[in-house]
């Protein structure tokens, strides 16, 4: 039978995977015990959100809903509120009422990050993500913003 020209047996393309396979038989397996043993995640590394405070704990988030307006993939939903002069939550007239991040379709871009002119949104380093209920992935401003404790701390960017 006649062969067609550029149909081969493949005989050239199983001997160059059958290469890749045998150079890397005898190589130490990259192996990581987690949950023990961590990774160090690159210092660009984007992962879970999180809301700072001033040092005197009053919240950073003014509600200026500029977040959510620069998030590519809609996952922000912020509602803004007067602040009370008497026990004010944020330095600014408003503060964020309710402040939730879809996870699920966040694509960890930093753009929220980015547009913030207060620096009361950060993405950390924590990759540990998951979960068996969908709701569970829509952070909500209490789960995001940081204790009390930890008033004025910022990551390092």
């Amino acid at each position: 039978m006649p062969k067609e020209p550029g149909k081969g047996l493949g005989i050239g393309e199983l001997a160059k995977g059958l290469g890749v396979t045998l150079e890397n038989l005898f190589r130490k397996p990259f192996t990581v015990q987690y949950p023990e043993e961590k990774l160090e995640m690159f210092p660009r590394f984007r992962g879970l959100h999180i809301l700072t405070r001033h040092e005197d704990g009053l919240e950073r988030c003014v509600g200026c809903e500029l977040c959510a307006v620069a998030c590519p993939a809609d996952a922000i939903f912020v509602k803004a509120a007067e602040n009370d002069p008497d026990h004010p939550t944020s330095h600014g007239e408003r503060y964020a009422e309710r402040y939730e991040i879809n996870m699920l379709r966040c694509i960890f871009c930093g753009m929220c990050e980015e547009a913030c002119p207060e620096d009361a949104i950060y993405l950390e380093k924590d990759y540990e993500l998951s979960d068996y209920d969908r709701d569970a992935f829509i952070y909500t401003k209490e789960e995001l913003l940081v204790p009390e404790e930890k008033s004025g701390y910022l990551p390092a960017r």
